[in-house]
């Protein structure tokens, strides 16, 4: 009975020891004298799973706007707020947190009311509302390109992640 309690003793000990060092074994470099809500760079383990979640686009807000215009999803800081909102209801299914996200690619078309530039500051805006927060402070890599176009005229943003399984 004596090395039947040690042993469960241990084994608890061990558990705890590693659902905390797994979260540790993500390294997530910030970017020296900077607060930019990025990572630098970020390793990971070779035994984690990592998760390629594909592109996401907004959802209508305007059920009465032509669907095939800016109006019908918003302009870019909405749309970045719709699409990640669509990218965490995507990661809770498969398990995952907006926190579990260690890369991160934006499509950012230009906003027709902006001279058709692409809204860095809207689509920022959006971001900060799910990473770098208090309640969500881990960072991914992230990379935001002007593109032509997406799969719909209306839409100003497509983003897609990779995230690694804890």
């Amino acid at each position: 009975m004596k090395k039947m309690r040690i042993g469960t003793a241990t084994l608890a000990a061990t558990l705890l020891m590693a659902g905390s060092a797994m979260a540790e074994d993500i390294v997530r470099h910030k970017i020296p004298n900077s607060d930019f809500p990025i990572a630098q760079a970020v390793e990971i383990p070779a035994d984690k799973t990592t998760v390629y979640v594909s592109g996401a686009v907004p959802s209508v807000v305007d059920e009465k706007a032509d669907k095939s215009t800016v109006a019908a999803y918003g302009d870019t800081k909405a749309q970045t707020e719709s699409v990640l909102k669509s990218i965490e209801k995507t990661l809770d299914s498969l398990d995952l947190k907006m926190g579990d996200v260690v890369k991160m690619q934006v499509f950012l078309v230009g906003d027709p009311e902006k001279g058709g530039k692409m809204d860095f500051g809207g689509f920022m805006e959006g971001y900060k509302q799910f990473f770098g927060t208090e309640a969500q402070p881990n960072l991914p890599t992230r990379s935001v390109f002007q593109v032509a176009g997406l799969a719909n005229p209306g839409f100003l943003v497509e983003i897609e992640v990779t995230a690694v399984r804890p």
